[in-house]
């Protein structure tokens, strides 16, 4: 007999869906709320839960919150993503390993898997890219799961970033995700969204 617990048999409810997807928005004030250690702790908790293929889990993920790192992070930003993004208490910078398939004798016990990966380096950049990509999701849905609210940025130079805050990783820089609990803010309306139509297919 299992004892662990029965995955969901159905949807999760309205009030849920709300505030991961159909009433979340991006933040464009943050509130004078900080966002503690233990609380990054259960962000990643959660996103590590998150499926990535051969369960290869590629993704690092740096939170910049001090003022040394805040300062050499500002010169990488996009003159408009400056104020925005330094506002807010912690911003995640989503990365991945290149040498992530060194951990995968630990991760998965399918015969000869990190040699695979350590034998073609196209073949590792890609899932590295495309899997950290994925778990950079996650933490952004992740993040409104635990109340928090989450901004993505890709306006910044992956190559200063990399020198001044990852120097010694070996890590790539991907994409930036400001977190923090929203500042007071009016619903507003949500920006057009395409269609069924428009984006599927069904084969």
């Amino acid at each position: 007999m299992s004892t662990g617990s029965a995955p969901p048999s159905g949807p999760i409810d309205d009030a849920a869906l709300d505030a991961l997807f159909r009433r979340a928005r991006t933040p464009r004030s943050w509130a004078d709320r900080p966002v503690g250690a233990e609380t990054l702790a259960a962000l990643y908790d959660l996103v590590k839960m998150g499926p990535t293929s051969g369960n290869c889990m590629p993704a690092r993920f740096v939170f910049v919150v001090s003022e040394d790192a805040r300062a050499r992070l500002r010169p990488a930003l996009s003159a408009g993503n400056v104020v925005h993004c330094l506002a807010a208490p912690v911003v995640a910078i989503v990365c991945h390993d290149p040498l992530f398939f060194e951990h995968l004798p630990n991760l998965n016990d399918e015969p000869g898997l990190r040699d695979w990966f350590a034998g073609d380096v196209g073949l590792a950049e890609e899932t590295a890219f495309r899997n950290g990509t994925l778990q950079g999701a996650y933490l952004l849905m992740a993040a409104r799961a635990l109340g928090l609210a989450a901004a993505p940025m890709s306006g910044f130079d992956a190559y200063q970033v990399e020198d001044a805050l990852l120097a010694g990783t070996g890590w790539r820089a991907n994409f930036l995700i400001a977190l923090g609990y929203a500042g007071d803010e009016t619903e507003r309306p949500r920006a057009p969204r395409l269609d069924f139509d428009t984006t599927c297919l069904c084969l």
